[in-house]
């Protein structure tokens, strides 16, 4: 029986510390592994100590090059998606993701599509020496993504909302 909290860990390409935080299990479907966070979560952040202030829901995909982050008002971002490796999981309650710098944000007032942090991206690539495969996946999920988020593709369009509302 899988275990109702999931420990979620973000490095970057170097192993470094991003983010680390509990999370509730609250689905699996077809399009991956749905957690709920709270507002009130204790969490770790660039290695420091943080506590979720704005509650939100991720989707861990079952073999994606990212994840999503779908968050309710008053945080501008709408949709958040992190570029990141597939997900690598330790037993039932433990997942492990190497967060690859772009990400694909739709803001909430506008709707507007956007690629985030390519400069970070290019930093690291040549600083970590990113394989030219994960370059190849990380590029072309940031493209599938940018379309996605724009034109009704779900999760990203409304089924992301009954998962969300649990938690806000």
């Amino acid at each position: 029986m899988p275990s109702d909290v999931i420990r979620v860990i973000y490095r970057k390409f170097d192993g470094s510390a991003h983010r680390d935080y509990p999370a509730r299990r609250l689905a699996e479907d077809d399009l991956g592994i749905w957690l709920g966070v709270p507002a009130g979560t204790s969490s770790v952040y660039h290695g420091r100590p943080s506590v979720e202030q704005i509650p939100f829901v991720l989707l861990v995909p079952h073999h994606a090059w990212w994840t999503g982050m779908f968050n309710p008002p008053p945080r501008t971002s709408e949709v958040y998606c992190d570029i990141a490796s597939p997900a690598r999981w330790e037993g039932e309650d433990t997942v492990h993701l190497i967060d690859l710098d772009l990400d694909v944000v739709r803001r909430r007032e506008t709707g507007l599509v956007e690629l985030r942090d390519e400069d970070e991206f290019a930093e690291h690539r040549a600083r970590f020496g990113y394989p030219e495969d994960l370059v190849v996946e990380a590029e072309a999920a940031a493209r599938w993504l940018l379309g996605a988020l724009g034109d009704g593709t779900e999760p990203f369009a409304t089924s992301y909302r009954k998962w969300l509302a649990l938690v806000v």
